[in-house]
This record gives structure tokens, sequence and C-alpha cells, in this order.
């Protein structure tokens, strides 16, 4: 999935692939040498020529880090990923510069994110701030919660795993949107991150004021 933001008037430049690797089936980590600077939980616009219409994807590196990961999945029918999907290390991608403001911070906050959605947070985690996180992550597969070998050594029990479609240890059965309800006593002074469909931004939204969650404490990303 690709992050829904306003794309930057502006030339697109190539750049070289790394590597394209398919993690889970019709999910895949791009990665491309950084040089450039950016925010964690912004985004980038990718194509395949200097003359595409650029698809959006949320940055899932670090701050620091030298390597720019892109996580996606294949959309039947999608104008970039299924072509995207066919890049080999040194293939030629077109990108713009990184933009958006969706951005985290040092305070203690919940990251709520479904599927590829989790990859600002991932941006985030590795940018050194999610030690007072807690992350819930949704999807309907165990093979679906990328980045798992990487947050739950680190997170522990503040990393949740919804899996709606299979059961398995140490994982909520149900989606997110089960979770929050199920949840207690959630902190109505801390920042609500969402990041996923414009449906599942929707109902978290709501189950979220409903328990008395302040709307300005509410900030989401949706992808499509």
């Amino acid at each position: 999935m690709s992050a829904i933001e306003t794309k930057p008037l502006i030339q697109l430049r190539s750049t070289a692939v790394l590597s394209n690797i398919e993690i889970a089936p019709s999910v895949f980590i791009l990665s491309f040498q950084r040089d450039f600077t950016f925010r964690a939980g912004q985004v980038l616009g990718l194509g395949l020529s200097a003359n595409d219409d650029p698809r959006l994807y949320s940055i899932a590196s670090g701050e620091n880090d030298d390597i720019i990961q892109i996580l996606y999945n294949i959309k039947p029918g999608g104008q970039l990923t299924p072509n995207l999907a066919h890049l080999t290390t040194g293939s030629k991608l077109w990108l713009t510069p990184p933009f958006g403001n969706y951005e985290g911070s040092e305070e203690p906050a919940w990251w709520i994110a479904a599927g590829t959605g989790i990859a600002p947070f991932m941006s985030m985690f590795r940018s050194g701030i999610g030690n007072n996180k807690i992350l819930i992550h949704g999807s309907r597969t165990l093979d679906s919660f990328y980045y798992s070998n990487e947050l739950s050594p680190a997170m522990g029990e503040r990393y949740v795993k919804c899996c709606s479609g299979q059961d398995g240890e140490d994982v909520f059965h149900g989606r997110v949107t089960n979770y929050l309800e199920q949840a207690e006593d959630l902190p109505s002074g801390q920042k609500y991150y969402l990041c996923g469909s414009a449906e599942m931004v929707v109902e978290c939204r709501e189950i979220l004021l409903r328990k008395g969650v302040s709307y300005n404490n509410i900030v989401a990303e949706i992808y499509f």
C-alpha cells in the first residue's frame, strides 16, 4: 500500500536499486542508497521513469540509516507495484525528495498500524523514539507481522500483534479495532497515531473518540 499525501510538483531523479526482497506473499522490501535527509514518518514518490506520475510510499528506515527501505505490497491492477516487484539489483528507480508532516515525537504515544502501514512507525522506531510507545499492529495472517524480529525483542509487551485470520502464540485474535474496543483506561492525554486503510483509520478514530480520547490527539495517515 502507499500513503495518501499531496504530491510535490518536482522533477523525479534516478537511483539504483540495491535489493528488492519478497518477505511475505506479494509483500516486498525495496532498498536503495540514501543520499538525502528526511524526518521519520515522511514519504517518497516513486516511479519507473522520469515521466511517471509518482506513487507515494512511507520510508521504513531510520533517519540515520545509510540504506532507504520501502515496504510495499503488490496491488493487482495497480499502476506501479506489479512492475515495481520485477526490479532487481542495479535497476533504475525514480523518486521525489521526501516530504510530509506525519511525524512522531519523544512523547509517550500509541502507534496503531494495519498491514504495510507499519512502515512509518518502523522509521520512527529506528530513529530512536520508540522507548515510550505502544505499537499495535494488525494483520490477517501470521506471516504479515513485518519487522517483528526487530520489534519484539526491543518493545516486548508494548508490541501487540493482532491477527484476524489465524491464531498464534502471543497474538491477539482479532482486528486492531477489536483490541481497542476491549482495551481499558486508554490514556486520553496521549497521542494516537493511526496508519492503514481509510476504513481502518475511521473505525479506530471512532473507537478512540468514544473512549474519551480528544480528536486533536488522533493523528492519521491513510494508505490505499
